[in-house]
């Protein structure tokens, strides 16, 4: 069985400023670093055998934060990238509430699907290991909506550096 310890990338600067990020590469705020610190202490006695995470900067950033002093280097996936927004890229979230989707926001088929082939993946190459992902807040929910047989709106929003384990 492969254990999965999913968690979402701590706060960033678009987070903070309530913008839609999507896949744009994303900073994190001190804030943000102090988060995935403290989830690295929470975490200090869990044995990974690889850590994984999007390739977005924030992803990729918060999982070395959790990887430093563990002799393990980031291996980084496209198929834990955020749901790409389309032209909701880069506005400010209020201002989205009663606009249409625009045709280019990636459809949620598609995300399911993504998160389909990451967990796949995540149990061909790792069969029988420990793996910590970092992701995004909603390609997560699509992990855990396809893990758990779910719709997405049926799994809890996922705070920033918060970590689900999953046994697969």
């Amino acid at each position: 069985m492969t254990t999965l310890y999913l968690v979402r990338h701590g706060e960033t600067k678009d987070n903070v400023a309530m913008m839609m990020q999507g896949q744009r590469q994303g900073e994190l705020t001190a804030n943000g670093v102090k988060q995935m610190e403290a989830l690295r202490h929470r975490l200090k006695d869990v044995h990974f055998d690889a850590i994984v995470s999007s390739d977005l900067r924030r992803a990729k950033d918060s999982a070395e934060i959790v990887a430093l002093h563990r002799g393990l280097t980031v291996m980084t996936t496209p198929l834990l990238r955020e749901r790409d927004w389309g032209d909701f890229t880069g506005r400010f979230i209020p201002d989205l509430k009663d606009l249409p989707m625009p045709d280019n926001v990636e459809k949620m088929g598609a995300l399911l699907d993504r998160a389909r082939a990451f967990l796949d993946w995540l149990k061909a190459e790792y069969p029988g290991k420990t793996v910590l992902a970092v992701g995004h807040g909603i390609t997560n929910k699509a992990i855990q909506a396809v893990y758990y047989g779910k719709l997405t709106r049926e799994i809890p929003r996922m705070d920033n550096a918060e970590c689900r384990v999953l046994s697969l």
